[in-house]
């Protein structure tokens, strides 16, 4: 079957639109998770193995997810829960619908196993996304949920968005990952900034206090930070009450590449984020002492990629870019590495 996928990747889903194959991912993913006897074969197939694990209070099946960006509005989450996978991060969802940035938007460097993609937080908007996700869960998957400012909502008013979709996922997802870190959406970035993250942060937290229940609360950090930034927003982070940090999104450095995308804009992931997102890890670690629950995420395409993050001080490994070179069978060999 691994065969099976390489030959159709290789030969046929390279050749197309690559936002067109994700989007019919999702729909085959939604129907896996909508029929039960197609989530069975997919389970027996390519599921993971239990390995229980408990990060953030939450009890993990095992310590590989799905990362935020592959399943955006909630539509495939319940087929990819199907294949065994730890947790699955929805998202990232702004508070209203909104189209994202124009196509095309999203680049394959195949000599390079990675994808460039400016999105621009496309969506259906929390509304919808929520009634995506409703009271129906599949068992031993643990569910969180990214969120971010819409594209139009000036940065000063940003607290706003972030608080309305708190307020709207807190009683469905079991996580809360707050992305202020994609290179997609003007301006977002600044507020990774010090003093500005700890206001954001700080009354986040302090609103998700008075919510019941009482869910964990993620930052997601760019590894575009410099020490000194990165620094300041740790210290922002841990200042708030801040329960974990994924670490990181994509970057909008641009190491040398052989594919003809390379020169386009946007955030780029795969391969050639291993090392900088694995040092991202490494940092994180050394800065809070480990206080902090890390969740690694770029640059996982290999099990030894899972090992070196675990053996840098992860809890848990999130993957996107991967799958799409390696498809599904890609999970079970990262999971087997966490053993």
């Amino acid at each position: 079957m691994a065969d099976l996928y390489g030959a159709l990747f290789w030969g046929v889903l390279s050749r197309l639109d690559p936002e067109r194959v994700h989007d019919t991912t999702l729909r085959l993913l939604q129907v896996a998770g909508a029929v039960p006897p197609l989530g069975w074969v997919a389970r027996a197939r390519w599921g993971l193995p239990p390995d229980p694990v408990k990060v953030l209070g939450l009890r993990f099946s095992n310590r590989i997810g799905i990362a935020a960006g592959f399943d955006k509005n909630g539509r495939g989450w319940r087929g990819l829960a199907r294949l065994g996978v730890g947790h699955v991060e929805v998202g990232t969802v702004t508070p209203l619908p909104q189209s994202g940035n124009p196509r095309p938007r999203i680049f394959r460097l195949v000599e390079d196993r990675a994808l460039i993609n400016r999105m621009g937080f496309p969506g259906w908007g929390a509304e919808a996304v929520a009634a995506r996700l409703g009271p129906v869960r599949p068992p031993d998957t643990i569910l969180g949920v990214n969120i971010g400012k819409a594209r139009d909502t000036p940065l000063d008013e940003a607290e706003r968005d972030y608080l309305a979709l708190l307020d709207t996922f807190v009683p469905l997802a079991d996580y809360i990952a707050v992305n202020v870190s994609s290179p997609n959406t003007p301006g977002l970035y600044t507020l990774q900034s010090g003093e500005r993250l700890g206001d954001l942060l700080g009354t986040l937290t302090a609103r998700r206090d008075t919510l019941s229940p009482r869910r964990p609360l993620l930052v997601k950090l760019s590894p575009d930070l410099d020490d000194a930034a990165l620094d300041q927003a740790l210290a922002a982070a841990m200042g708030a009450g801040i329960d974990g940090v994924i670490a990181a999104n994509t970057t909008l450095d641009r190491p040398e590449l052989r594919s003809a995308p390379a020169a386009e804009t946007g955030g780029l992931s795969g391969a050639p984020l291993t090392e900088r997102a694995l040092a991202m890890v490494t940092a994180v670690v050394s800065r809070t002492g480990g206080a902090l629950p890390i969740v690694a995420c770029g640059g996982v395409m290999t099990p030894d990629d899972v090992r070196a993050r675990l053996d840098a001080g992860a809890a848990l490994v999130q993957v996107y870019t991967g799958m799409v070179y390696r498809g599904p069978r890609l999970l079970r060999e990262l999971a087997a590495a966490t053993r």
